[in-house]
């Protein structure tokens, strides 16, 4: 691994941490990927997706328990020139608040700390958020960009008490995570360059066909429950506004390697279109794949959706056209998204 550059990528058997792990892979670096426990069925599933890279000493994992611990990362930063923090809990499907909130901060503050202690060898830190950190309510019609925060989740969460339900928890840990990650990078000053990265409703293939469909990660899960026949499910998914998973781990990717125009940056990524419901997907899939047509339910064609998976104008909308102007590279395309995750889950056909 010395030959190349190499990269921390944390919580690396996540969906979209796996998807980075290869598009920073095929980029050239070598990559490490931290995760909780090396005999877990999604550690296990990617090593195995990987056995090449892993031999050839291009990809390597290792153990990091307790993302929230001082010190947790500190052998695991050794010898990166770059770190790409993805590991957070998921709330679609809990309560906990304290574990949720508590965990994203902690995980992120620990990780930076670690990074700094390690000196000038890493030049970059890139901190995956979300477009929860940056939309909330507000009054049609606005487009959110960002300069706009997500300042009501967390008082959200303390007013709701008991009764706060999964995803405004998990708003409010991605708000509270990024506001505590710039926070320490401005009083710290660190030596490498920081980024964060906002992207919306997530789809599209992963890296690997899970070993079965249950292991569908649940953003991308209305496509195979569309396409396997089920009936729709609830919509539009993050507001309708979908980015690829694969372009999220390109832009991660690009942030890593330019930290002399993404340091101090934030960057929203989807938005500008791809606005799609279950129904959307129906429509694509109807037509792609003329045999299933007695499977994929029909709905009602066209409904609950733009020609083009275009924006509202009247509503409200997000903008990822910052990320567009310094990459020069626009966003995959719904229906390109939803038919390349239908190929990768015809192996459960």
């Amino acid at each position: 691994m010395a030959s190349r550059r190499r990269v921390l990528i944390t919580g690396a058997n996540g969906y979209i941490a796996a998807q980075t792990v290869g598009t920073f892979l095929k980029a050239g670096w070598a990559v490490r990927g931290a995760v909780r426990d090396l005999n877990s069925k999604t550690v296990r599933e990617l090593a195995a997706h990987l056995a090449a890279e892993q031999e050839a000493g291009n990809f390597e994992l290792v153990v990091v328990p307790d993302i929230r611990a001082p010190g947790a990362f500190d052998e695991a930063v050794q010898g990166v020139q770059a770190i790409a923090h993805l590991a957070t809990p998921m709330a679609f499907d809990t309560g906990d608040v304290e574990y949720v909130i508590g965990t994203a901060v902690q995980g992120t503050l620990s990780i930076l700390e670690s990074a700094l202690k390690a000196g000038e060898s890493i030049k970059s830190f890139v901190l995956m958020s979300s477009i929860a950190a940056v939309r909330m309510t507000a009054p049609a019609p606005k487009t959110f960009t960002e300069e706009d925060w997500n300042t009501e989740s967390e008082a959200a969460v303390k007013e709701a008490g008991e009764k706060a339900y999964g995803p405004m928890i998990y708003a409010a840990s991605k708000a509270a995570s990024e506001r505590a990650f710039w926070d320490w990078v401005k009083r710290k000053e660190p030596p490498f360059g920081a980024t964060a990265l906002n992207p919306c409703w997530v789809a599209g293939p992963s890296l690997y066909l899970p070993s079965s469909p249950e292991g569908i990660v649940a953003t991308s899960s209305f496509i195979w429950k569309v396409f396997s026949g089920q009936d729709f499910p609830k919509g539009p998914a993050g507001y309708g506004s979908h980015v690829d998973v694969r372009d999220v781990a390109r832009m991660t990717e690009w942030a890593a390697s330019h930290p002399e125009i993404a340091s101090g940056e934030r960057y929203i990524l989807g938005g500008d279109g791809n606005i799609g419901v279950p129904q959307a997907a129906a429509d694509v899939l109807r037509e792609a794949y003329p045999d299933r047509r007695n499977i994929i339910k029909e709905g009602t064609p066209g409904e609950g959706y733009r020609p083009g998976y275009a924006i509202d104008p009247e509503g409200l909308n997000i903008s990822g056209s910052k990320a567009i102007k310094a990459t020069g590279q626009g966003w995959i395309p719904y229906d390109k998204l939803v038919l390349d995750a239908a190929k990768l889950f015809e192996g459960f056909l």
